[in-house]
């Protein structure tokens, strides 16, 4: 299949079953091999590409209009871009927007990541909707003989399964945060939070500081030992990338020391998936996964429905739950596993992104809810 064939096309997204779109090559030149996911949102795209979460993936943007606000210093949810690269349909948008900063292409640029555009996003969400995640490649610039040599080094390449990436991601040594919320001076830091990068965003920190915590990240292969000198009353398990079976062989002996001590935990996305396989849940693969900023998702216990951001591609398996966690919420788009907790509630996490950045914020109350679990286990 070919689409959007042009004269003066110089790049290419190829798929792994030969499918090719060819289009303008923008940002970093070079051959990009990744996991393809479309994600749904309207808004938000610099967040969505400085996301860690996206480590290993090329990311198909399905809004039309995707650079139109520009790129500025404030919004990066990370110091710099994980995906190994984009997709989207127009090039050359104007950007209009009092805090830009850059343009996206002259950004994407500087960031060193490889994109495309000209092609027909919506088409290819469709395809990865009807046949699952693919792997996939963008091809900037094409030359002779690239395409037939790509197809091969996609075929060769395994995929996100078995790995962990969260390694790659994440700190390489601890540090203090010290940032509020955006333009808000947060109140002072009392008690002590670990919060282990897996490939964390920074709008995560900004919501723990807002609680008053001290908060104190941690690598994702950090030791107990490690954890336990900073005398935390409260363990947070970020998002991150990759296969969560994979990075649970390097973050378990932390999660169960917790659990064991019965210091309040929060996790989410990966986190959330992490504390599943720590309670002897499972995780698996979902045909094309969860990106976007409007996923409805029902929380159990009272009917209640949140409108949340989402970007994983694995999900827990409900079923697999022990009897003393409980399922919290589900999707209401296909039913997977978004949340569970420990019966005293004392642990609990969700799949979705309750700090949005990019999305709604209706969901945000769960980090005061951590901060009232910690309170209650120090009474």
């Amino acid at each position: 299949m070919k689409a959007l064939v042009g004269m003066d096309r110089n790049a290419g997204l190829l798929l792994e079953d030969g499918t090719f779109f060819s289009g303008f090559g923008i940002g970093a030149e070079n051959i990009v091999i990744g996991e393809l996911c479309f994600n749904t949102a309207m808004t938000g795209y610099q967040e969505t590409l400085t996301d860690p979460s996206y480590a290993g993936q090329l990311i198909t943007f399905t809004n039309p209009h995707i650079g139109n606000i520009g790129t500025n210093i404030e919004d990066n949810e990370h110091q710099k871009v994980h995906a190994r690269g984009f997709v989207i349909r127009e090039r050359n948008i104007f950007a209009s927007n009092w805090r830009s900063a850059s343009s996206l292409e002259d950004w994407a640029r500087l960031q060193g990541v490889t994109a495309i555009a000209g092609i027909d996003t919506r088409l290819v969400a469709g395809i990865l909707r009807d046949r699952g995640a693919m792997k996939a490649a963008i091809i900037n610039p094409l030359h002779q003989g690239a395409q037939e040599s790509t197809l091969d080094k996609l075929n060769a390449w395994g995929g996100l399964e078995g790995l962990d990436l969260a390694s790659e991601v994440t700190t390489k040594q601890p540090y203090d945060w010290n940032e509020g919320l955006w333009r808000q001076e947060p109140p002072a830091a009392q008690k002590t939070v670990v919060a282990i990068d897996y490939g964390m965003k920074t709008n995560i920190l900004r919501h723990l500081r807002h609680q008053g915590f001290r908060v104190v990240v941690h690598p994702a292969n950090t030791n107990i030992e490690a954890v336990k000198s900073e005398k935390p009353v409260g363990l947070f398990l970020s998002n991150g990338p990759g296969d969560p079976a994979a990075t649970h062989e390097v973050a378990a002996p932390v999660i169960q020391w917790a659990l064991d001590a019965a210091i309040p935990l929060f996790g989410i996305c990966l986190g959330h998936q992490l504390l599943a396989l720590s309670f002897g849940g499972k995780t698996k693969k979902m045909k094309f996964g969860h990106h976007g900023v409007n996923h409805p998702v029902k929380q159990l216990e009272d009917g209640r429905v949140f409108i949340t951001s989402m970007n994983h591609g694995f999900t827990v398996d409900a079923e697999s739950l022990p009897s003393h966690v409980q399922e919290t919420h589900t999707s209401l788009f296909d039913g997977t596993n978004c949340g569970l907790a420990t019966q005293d509630g004392r642990a609990f996490s969700v799949q979705y992104h309750p700090e949005a950045s990019p999305g709604p914020r209706e969901a945000q109350e769960l980090f005061s809810k951590f901060a009232q679990n910690i309170s209650l286990n120090a009474s």
